[in-house]
């Protein structure tokens, strides 16, 4: 997929351009699970001469033998996948998350027992009114500088 792809962490301080990207995925593996804090991580593959930080750059940590995952090192939003073959970028931490819907799912014999029913529970409505609450996120889109001088 070719084209002018942004985005970046939650707080402002990591951001990134990729122009060149390759097939989107869902990791079922416990280290995905952990390094997310969620019940998989979405992945999208990147060329790494066309991925350029616009702002900041991730931290790295080490994961395995083989394997850093990036962060912001401010927020702790995870940023990149990287692995002997190249890096991938988190799916979620894309201005536009929805162009991206994965094609694979890895390590799927991985995966929680009960992942297959999730999206079969009941949806119930927010609790909380999120007008009324003040967001210190960025944006999904690009800014000249973060945080705003007035903020």
């Amino acid at each position: 997929m070719e084209g002018v792809f942004t985005g970046g962490c939650q707080c402002g301080a990591v951001r990134f351009r990729a122009e060149k990207l390759g097939r989107p995925s869902i990791c079922h593996c416990r280290m995905c699970q952990k390094a997310f804090g969620g019940f998989f991580a979405a992945l999208i593959s990147a060329d790494q001469a066309h991925l350029t930080w616009t702002r900041g750059q991730p931290s790295l940590f080490r994961s395995s033998a083989k394997v850093k995952r990036g962060f912001c090192p401010k927020c702790g939003t995870p940023l990149t996948y990287h692995h002997p073959d190249g890096v991938e970028l988190a799916i979620g931490a894309f201005d536009q998350p929805e162009l991206f819907e994965p094609e694979v799912q890895v390590n799927h014999d991985k995966r929680l027992p009960w992942i297959d029913h999730l999206f079969e529970k009941r949806a119930v409505a927010q609790s909380l009114d999120e007008s009324l609450v003040d967001s210190y996120q960025h944006p999904d889109h690009d800014t000249a500088e973060w945080p705003p001088k007035d903020a």
